[in-house]
């Protein structure tokens, strides 16, 4: 006895509970500063040097990869050219 699908998805739910958008922002946001990071690893790049770089603080690189905090569009790819990355933005 298998049932494929059993309830609704999460998606449904978080679209139930109205919170769809801002739950979908913030995993990009989690994915993005996830993979910058893994870059600058990578590059062996720290985040001393990425300010250095980048021409500002340390604490800028902190809120940069943070999840949590908005940053503009230009800050992202200025972090990720030092890194050998693009950011692509598309609407869908």
């Amino acid at each position: 006895m298998t049932k494929k699908n059993l309830g609704s998805s999460i998606d449904d739910f978080l679209k139930k509970e109205n919170i769809f958008e801002e739950a979908q922002a913030q995993a990009v946001k989690e994915v993005v500063a996830w993979q910058l990071a893994k870059a600058m690893k990578k590059k062996k790049i720290s985040k001393a040097r990425m300010a250095v770089l980048l021409k500002t603080s340390r604490s800028q690189v902190d809120r940069i990869l943070d999840p949590k905090r908005d940053i503009t569009l230009g800050s992202l790819q200025r972090a990720a050219a030092l890194v050998g990355q693009r950011v692509v933005v598309e609407l869908v």
